[in-house]
């Protein structure tokens, strides 16, 4: 599938889309970005691993060659995150659950992701946009839940403002500063691996809970028959 092929291989991509487009690759990774954070059906866009290729790349000779510079990609990656979750929060805030329940757009909207977001909002409240950034899928819901709750814009927006410059900054810039150090270069793919399983540890560990809260309530529900 080349979706897996792209993530797994994402600094080559890169690489190829720099010299094809060169300059223009900004706008092709800063439209990714901010349709990963911005549309609801959309999760499953690498986010943490694009931006630390895109910082690696901005690094290599070609990249410099192309005139990419990291702090532009830190910059771009910023705004199209704010932009991104603003968008899914009005999306959140207008439509809501009857997205969720339409015929088709609710094929690719999964209600136990709309749950474990609505859980993680609940239980963190305002810190769940900065947490969430960092969370693959849950940051994609979390703008949306937010919206669906009628949680005040001003304070959803101060935020994601935190949580964007956060996460633009530190991955982008260890992609720069790590990426093309020569361990990482021949172990890329197993690095990028490593970075979605340890960001989505939280999610796993989670569903996991859940699960066992699940298991032990029917049990108790059962022995109570």
């Amino acid at each position: 599938m080349f979706l897996i092929d792209f993530i797994l291989h994402i600094d080559a991509h890169i690489a190829s889309l720099v010299t094809q487009f060169g300059p223009w690759t900004y706008l092709i990774l800063f439209a990714i970005i901010f349709i990963e954070t911005g549309v609801v059906i959309m999760p499953f866009l690498p986010g943490d691993s694009l931006l630390f290729a895109a910082g690696a790349v901005a690094a290599t000779s070609a990249g410099i060659a192309a005139g990419l510079n990291h702090w532009v990609f830190m910059v771009l990656f910023f705004i199209a995150a704010v932009a991104g979750d603003s968008l899914n929060f009005w999306i959140g805030r207008t439509g809501g659950y009857r997205l969720v329940k339409h015929p088709i757009i609710g094929r690719f909207i999964k209600e136990n992701h709309i749950r474990e977001a609505e859980g993680f909002f609940e239980k963190h409240g305002a810190m769940a946009i900065i947490i969430g950034r960092y969370m693959p899928i849950v940051r994609t819901f979390v703008p949306f839940v937010a919206g669906i709750s009628q949680f005040p814009f001003v304070h959803f927006l101060r935020n994601t403002v935190i949580a964007a410059f956060s996460w633009s900054f530190i991955a982008t810039g260890a992609g720069y500063m790590f990426g093309n150090i020569p361990f990482v270069k021949r172990h890329f793919s197993v690095i990028i691996i490593g970075i979605a399983l340890v960001t989505l540890l939280p999610t796993i560990i989670g569903v996991i809970r859940s699960l066992v809260i699940n298991h032990r309530t029917k049990k108790i529900d059962q022995s109570k028959k």
